[in-house]
């Protein structure tokens, strides 16, 4: 990549790591408390909340993984369009309810909600482990990101000298996480954010020009690559591709990540704003989507940089590949910078997302008397923890097996949709109900899954005749929500398991 583009990476780097630790003292709160050190004290408004929320949902696997789908198997990559616009109708519905009933009550997690609302600590605890291994292979997937981007600066893979700019990143990334909490990734994705609009908009006027423009770019595209398929008996990629975007609709805003963001808003109004306004990174999206058709009309899987990354990462590495042989090198720099710290701002949110649930949902009932500092102290501990639990699995494991478990994390956290998101509508389900849709849906979704041999999200249904190749977390969802509202409905309202004060909030 040259000198001047390595020069501006680590001067990227090194000014995000600068705003990281001066986060700390930017609407300066008491980080001894957990709602100020995890939650930025509630304070953040429309803008931060925007830049937050776009920097925790689009990350760098994002930038990585989605075009690297597209490359390889053509439109069905394209789901995610839907699946984020369907996923900001549900937030918009759901999410400022969500806010108010945790405002009212001080909850700091999804858990906190859940259990207050059913006023059962069992259901809390479920909902606490479940959102935390969820959490930790998507964080895991973040350093695969960062080391796609590292290697495209020439560095070694596969050796402890091209592991180390990984573990000193993250090390620098836990230093500033530890001292300012949110308010570190929150500062950061404002110069992420913009970092990847000029990239990917650079992107989408230089590369089809270099390719002879988009009509072109398409035309040069096999028709297997374009268009899903369907045959008599069998929906094919068209089934797969509507149930993969409403099953990751259903699932994006259950993620700890995702409802840290949420709950950090200052009022309901900002969360409201946010879901009207995130469809702007989606117009961002399509063109990140675009980048795997580019790498494939330009044939980047013959060039020199896509082989000496593709051994380790496969087609994760084209668009990397991409950008080293479409742009200059200081450009490329930049464009490597916005992928590393696209992992930085969803990898910070994530830890301190389950280490608030670690903290506030499994230590504290464990504990009595536990001070607002020990709880405190105990989740700034325990995000590093994560962290470099994180860095171990990375380089411990081979990527591939990264993959699978970020599958099933999916499968996992989308059966929390029930306690989460309908509670807020239907207040006669019962805790007994969740706990036994819970353990259907999880169950269900595993053994589909396996049954795959986790290479796939996609479980292909027998149903009449018909084959409804679908995405399993969908389909695992579907059976918790039949033993759910089933079990519900057999138990009188007088008995156990009814929501508590929270359940009044919830449905003004």
């Amino acid at each position: 990549m040259g000198t001047a583009g390595i020069v501006i990476f680590v001067g990227l780097f090194a000014l995000v790591t600068i705003i990281g630790f001066i986060a700390a003292h930017w609407r300066k709160g008491d980080l001894d408390q957990l709602h100020e050190w995890g939650l930025g004290g509630r304070r953040f408004g429309t803008i931060v909340s925007w830049f937050l929320l776009g920097g925790d949902l689009y990350t760098a696997y994002t930038l990585i993984a989605v075009p690297a789908l597209v490359f390889g198997a053509g439109a069905i990559g394209f789901f995610a369009l839907p699946y984020a616009l369907i996923a900001f109708i549900l937030g918009f519905v759901t999410l400022p309810r969500l806010w108010d009933v945790a405002h009212q009550n001080g909850y700091v997690t999804a858990a906190d909600f859940v259990q207050g609302h059913f006023q059962s600590r069992t259901l809390g605890v479920l909902v606490a482990i479940t959102a935390i291994f969820a959490t930790l292979p998507y964080l895991a997937l973040q350093l695969v990101g960062m080391e796609v981007a590292l290697a495209g600066l020439g560095l070694p893979t596969g050796a402890f000298s091209g592991d180390l700019p990984l573990i000193v990143a993250f090390l620098i990334l836990a230093a500033y996480t530890y001292s300012s909490g949110l308010r570190a990734p929150a500062a950061i994705s404002l110069v992420k954010d913009s970092l990847i609009y000029v990239v990917i908009i650079a992107a989408a006027i230089v590369i089809p020009k270099q390719l002879g423009g988009y009509g072109h770019l398409f035309d040069a595209l096999p028709a297997g690559k374009k268009v899903l398929t369907m045959t008599a008996h069998n929906t094919g990629t068209v089934g797969a591709y509507m149930t993969l975007a409403l099953g990751s609709a259903l699932a994006l805003f259950l993620y700890p990540h995702a409802t840290t963001g949420i709950f950090a808003a200052k009022n309901g109004r900002v969360v409201r704003r946010n879901m009207a306004l995130l469809p702007m990174y989606t117009v961002l999206l399509g063109f990140v989507m675009m980048l795997g058709y580019m790498a494939y009309v330009a044939g980047v899987q013959h060039m020199p940089q896509y082989a000496g990354g593709f051994k380790a990462y496969g087609p994760n590495y084209a668009v990397v590949a991409l950008f080293l042989h479409s742009f200059p090198g200081w450009f490329a720099g930049i464009a490597l910078a916005a992928i590393a710290i696209g992992a930085l701002v969803p990898a910070a949110v994530m830890s301190i997302a389950a280490a608030n649930l670690f903290a506030r949902n499994l230590y504290l009932p464990m504990r009595k008397n536990v001070t607002a500092r020990e709880e405190t102290l105990v989740a700034k501990l325990v995000s590093l923890g994560i962290k470099v639990g994180a860095i171990a699995f990375i380089l411990l494991v081979p990527v591939e097996f990264a993959i699978q478990f970020q599958l099933l994390g999916g499968i996992w956290i989308i059966q929390l949709f029930p306690a989460l998101m309908l509670s807020l509508y239907i207040p006669w389900m019962r805790r007994e109900g969740l706990i036994a849709g819970w353990v259907v849906g999880t169950a269900l979704g595993t053994w589909m899954a396996a049954s795959q041999g986790f290479a796939t999200a996609v479980y292909p249904l027998h149903l009449f005749g018909w084959t409804f190749p679908g995405y399993a977390a969908l389909y695992s969802v579907v059976a918790n929500l039949v033993v759910t509202l089933g079990v519900s409905l057999m138990i009188p309202r007088n008995r156990s398991g009814s929501a508590g004060k929270t359940a009044e909030l919830a449905v003004r």
